[in-house]
């Protein structure tokens, strides 16, 4: 709906004004996370702080940004609850070195595979996610404790604000694009309210809302430098069996987020993250939060939005997004502590709209009723449940649609053309299942000097599709035949050892996808 892609290329500037925006996003979040973990806030802040430095630096997707979610704190709960923090941090240390054993295994690749209506369920519904999730913030605390929405002049206030906000981040990319457009209508909105003394609610009145009464006039995001600690539990079977749960969840749902993520921004940059990378990023990232006192955390979509519509595309900008964090908290938290949560709010609310896939409501009309089921049982799942599960279901569901569907596998029409040439034209994807009849298509003692494979009405899904289509090609090159491959996308092309050769291009017709393989993970 809004075209806020502001550079397709990574430079040092908009790193580093990306990574500060980011870094404002950031605070709020990691606050409001901490709580709902049943964490004290600093654990939040500290651990969007490691996990957006370290997986920055090392994991597989330049421009993500990593920190506290929601989707990870929910799950912490009731081990904290019944256990208490030093339990989650020893469990947070296990998910991180499950996390590692994904990578190394190379488990990165499969999510390749999370079928195309899964991918826009997962994004619908987590914008819906990102955007109920603003809606506390237009709620107060009456004078019996209780929390109610916004009413009069304060509710007035924060909708202009939210507005202004909005426009800015709208407009002035019309007008210039070299300073991001987040980064100026934050520091717009937050000179106009204390300028103008006007009424409006600010970071710190969101942090002391959270905490109990008696704690509320000493708040503040004020703190210092993490500290190694190893977690204070007992190194006994029993606590690995308590932990053991909660840390698999953890590692499930880091990883699941995290790459979903990967493979959004991939489309929305036109390039490609390293999902198995990214694997052992997180879980270094985790494994580091369990011994320095943070609360781990995975990918997070609303952040690495705001960092790739604000020009935000190499590894600086989220290493900046975390320096500045630390920063803040070290140097500058009454800075922080003043920004107005309608700056935040409008930063997000702009976030949602370029979230949320529109197009989705144009596929509804033209794809197959199966797919749309898919695609609203994803995104409601998304909002009513959590997104592991969400993405579970909608896999299961669309592999069973898958099976019914293409219980025959892969198939081709094939014909002479004018030229005297053999064109098999293939219907039905080109993966490991179906590889073995993929290769009884084929005459090849019989067939002419120069053969045609078309897959315009097909689709290379993993490297065992790849290698099958290699050995095809090396069978005809022996028969002293020619080879023609039509229609395949460029990732396919790159991946190809002997049939390579023997594709054309059209730039035009050739589909664009992805492949499931360890090469490109």
């Amino acid at each position: 709906m809004f075209d806020l892609i502001t550079s397709k290329d990574s430079n040092v500037k908009n790193d580093v004004l990306s990574g500060i925006t980011v870094a404002l996003a950031l605070v709020p979040e990691a606050v409001a996370f901490a709580f709902v973990a049943g964490v004290e806030p600093m654990i939040g802040l500290y651990a969007a702080f490691m996990m957006g430095l370290i997986t920055s630096a090392i994991g597989g997707r330049p421009g993500m940004i990593s920190g506290a979610t929601g989707a990870m704190a929910v799950v912490m709960v009731a081990l904290v609850a019944q256990h208490g923090v030093q339990y989650l941090f020893a469990a947070v240390i296990l998910a991180g070195l499950l996390q590692i054993m994904c990578g190394i295994f190379k488990l990165g690749k499969f999510i390749r595979l999370v079928p195309y209506p899964v991918m826009l369920g997962f994004v619908n519904g987590l914008a819906i996610v990102i955007f109920l999730a603003q809606l506390g913030q237009f709620k107060v605390t009456n004078a019996a404790g209780e929390l109610q929405w916004m009413e009069g002049t304060l509710l007035y206030w924060m909708l202009g604000l939210v507005a202004l906000t909005m426009a800015i981040i709208y407009l002035l990319p019309k007008l210039t694009k070299a300073v991001p457009a987040s980064l100026v209508a934050i520091v717009t909105v937050t000179l106009l309210v204390h300028g103008l003394d006007l009424e409006a609610r600010t970071v710190i009145d969101f942090v002391r809302d959270l905490l109990p009464a008696d704690q509320r006039d000493s708040a503040t995001l004020a703190g210092e430098l993490p500290s190694f600690a190893i977690p204070m539990v007992p190194f006994t079977w029993e606590t690995f069996m308590i932990i053991l749960p909660t840390s698999v969840i953890l590692c499930l749902v880091g990883l699941i987020e995290s790459l979903l993520t990967l493979s959004l921004i991939d489309e929305m940059t036109d390039t490609r993250g390293r999902g198995n990378k990214e694997c052992v990023g997180q879980g270094v990232a985790n494994t580091v939060n369990g011994f320095f006192g943070g609360m781990g955390g995975c990918a997070m979509i609303g952040q690495s939005m705001i960092n790739i519509n604000s020009g935000g595309r190499g590894r600086l900008s989220g290493i900046t997004a975390a320096v500045v964090l630390l920063g803040f908290i070290l140097f500058a938290a009454p800075l922080i502590e003043m920004i107005p949560l309608a700056a935040l709010v409008g930063v997000m609310f702009v976030v949602v709209i370029a979230t949320f896939e529109w197009a989705s409501f144009r596929i509804i009309r033209g794809v197959n009723k199966e797919d749309a089921f898919v695609l609203f049982l994803v995104t409601g799942v998304t909002v009513i449940a959590d997104l592991a599960i969400a993405v579970v279901v909608g896999v299961i569901v669309s592999a069973l649609v898958f099976a019914w569907k293409h219980a025959r596998h892969i198939e081709a029409k094939s014909h002479i053309d004018n030229d005297g040439w053999k064109v098999y034209e293939l219907d039905g994807p080109l993966f490991f299942g179906s590889v073995s009849h993929f290769k009884d298509l084929f005459d090849i003692a019989n067939d002419p000097s120069d053969v045609v494979i078309d897959f315009k009405d097909s689709r290379i899904w993993d490297s065992s599709g790849i290698d099958a289509l290699d050995t095809l090609a090396d069978k005809y090159e022996e028969q002293g035949k020619k080879l023609h491959i039509r229609h395949i996308s460029d990732e396919c092309r790159s991946l190809l050892r002997k049939a390579d050769k023997f594709v054309e291009i059209n730039v035009v017709e050739d589909p664009r996808y992805r492949v499931a393989t360890d090469k490109l993970a």
